[in-house]
């Protein structure tokens, strides 16, 4: 019996399409290949009659492969770029290749950077607190947080959502920006501007 249960997370579908086009897409420890300028249109062509996943799962899928560190490393001028056959086409050019390592080297920057902050937070935590003797003060009057005006955005609507959309979250008082990555059957996935990646339900974004 066909398996026709739909798809999750990009991580099931990267594995679906390293199976289903291994001259294409790598895993593991395998080193990836360039991919051809456009596979996506030809990808959706070929799974066209696969329910299991749609085009913006398949969008969302393909563009988490194509920034994965494993990949950018192999984004280098003159190496071919392949299509889903593993026949190889025109080569990477110099402009893809610089692009490729600046965006491999912010991309590590940025987790190391976060690395290093979870690190100090970590010491803080463990770190003796200092006891501070309570001293009388005046009190002064709380300042008022400047309300961001929400007039023009109107709340989100799960099908009419789409990847790279640039909405807002609420999250506590204030929402906060950010932009979708990846639409699920019942969630969506958002990146905020911070770089955190949160899961919410479509009646908790607004745009």
């Amino acid at each position: 019996m066909e398996n026709t249960e739909k798809f999750t997370n990009n991580k099931q579908i990267i594995a679906f399409l390293t199976e289903q086009f291994p001259l294409c897409f790598t895993a593991g420890s395998t080193d990836a290949k360039p991919l051809k300028i456009g596979l996506f249109q030809e990808l959706a062509i070929r799974l066209e009659a696969e329910t299991r996943v749609s085009k913006t799962q398949l969008r969302g899928a393909l563009r988490q492969y194509t920034l994965s560190w494993r990949y950018l490393h192999c984004i280098k001028q003159t190496r071919k770029r392949v299509d889903l056959d593993g026949v190889e086409g025109d080569e990477v050019s110099e402009e893809h290749a610089d692009h490729a390592l600046k965006t491999l080297k912010e991309s590590k920057e940025k987790a190391f950077a976060n690395k290093k902050k979870a690190e100090g937070n970590d010491k803080a935590k463990r770190a003796p607190k200092k006891v501070n003797v309570p001293t009388r003060s005046k009190k002064t009057a709380p300042k008022k947080e400047p309300v961001e005006d929400l007039s023009n955005y109107k709340a989100a609507t799960h099908s009419e959502l789409t990847v790279d959309q640039t909405v807002k979250v609420l999250l506590g008082k204030v929402p906060v920006s950010g932009t979708v990555i990846e639409i699920m059957k019942d969630d969506v996935q958002v990146q905020l501007n911070s770089g955190m990646t949160v899961k919410v339900k479509a009646k908790h974004l607004i745009v």
